[in-house]
């Protein structure tokens, strides 16, 4: 039921997934171990990628990359979310909800653009070896990378841009665990939203190329792949390239398909755990998609627990 209070309130109300206290408190306990073992996997392997020498070449540095964007993206939402499901109080301010608004869609572009880089230096390493060098040097390398968070910082004051132009009429009460642009658009009560839904759009289309981009360069890599005689040197490849198509589809259809299907006034438990396979998932399996697989990374970690004398370093 919409109250005066819940009208003329500065601020938003999230009430997450549930309003049982039982349930509220399950879904505390799952977030924290996710959030934990996300931020442990990422920490190790900005760790391991910045001490050991040997994991200097240009697909460990875009790995760190990854990795400090995938533990910033899930702290914006999670430790939010399990504390409001701990205190039972969903209330967020209107300047933490706007800059939740900002930083989510300024890290999840960033790693769209980085998972986009990250093919295309494997295209590039697979498909032609002996120019890796020539093509990775450090200067492109460190481009990439600058471009990689310009451009998400671009998205993320579009974003924001639009948003304070929203005027709300209705109740500021968001049926989800963090305050996601498709939710808040709900709450509008004029054709302001028409501006959201331009940049959902040109954001879709950037997207959709990118995961074009990243769809090529694997069928390339498949391609050259199928022509190695080995057959252990096949199914290595296949073994890290399919895993890898299979995360980053996962993101960018939920994603998209959450950001461009029209809204709906009544809240459904699709949207909630659409949410999650773009926003908690990615961050968690990717330490052990991209890096924690990988017999170099695994001999480094061994290294790093082990070797005191790296440990010091």
């Amino acid at each position: 039921m919409i109250t005066t209070n819940e009208t003329k309130m500065n601020g938003f109300l999230l009430l997450g997934f549930s309003e049982n206290h039982n349930l509220q408190l399950l879904h505390a306990c799952l977030f924290l171990v996710i959030y934990l073992l996300a931020l442990t996997s990422n920490f190790i392997i900005i760790t391991i990628t910045t001490l050991d020498q040997h994991l200097q070449s240009p697909m460990y540095y875009f790995l760190k990359q990854l990795s400090l964007l995938d533990l910033s993206f899930i702290s914006v939402t999670v430790p939010q979310s399990i504390g409001n499901s701990l205190t039972g109080n969903g209330y967020i301010s209107y300047a933490q909800c706007m800059l939740q608004v900002f930083f989510f869609t300024y890290l999840a572009w960033a790693e769209v653009a980085i998972l986009t880089v990250m093919s295309y230096d494997r295209y590039v390493a697979i498909c032609f070896p002996l120019h890796y060098e020539l093509i990775m040097d450090a200067r492109r390398c460190n481009s990439a990378v600058t471009a990689v968070w310009v451009s998400g910082g671009i998205t993320g004051t579009l974003y924001i841009a639009v948003m304070f132009s929203i005027t709300f009429c209705r109740a500021k009460v968001i049926h989800h665990f963090f305050c996601d642009v498709p939710q808040i658009v709900k709450l509008s009560c004029s054709n302001d939203y028409l501006a959201v839904i331009g940049v959902d759009s040109l954001m879709a289309v950037a997207a959709l190329l990118c995961f074009s981009f990243i769809a090529v360069s694997y069928f390339h890599i498949v391609s050259t792949v199928l022509r190695i005689p080995s057959a252990e040197g096949r199914s290595k490849v296949f073994s890290t390239c399919l895993p890898h198509l299979f995360v980053v589809s996962i993101f960018f259809s939920t994603g998209i398909c959450a950001y461009l299907k029209p809204t709906s006034d009544s809240p459904t438990a699709f949207d909630l755990f659409l949410s999650i396979f773009y926003t908690v998932i990615p961050p968690t399996l990717n330490p052990v998609i991209y890096s924690l697989r990988n017999e170099a990374m695994k001999r480094a970690i061994h290294k790093l627990m082990l070797d005191r004398e790296f440990t010091e370093k």
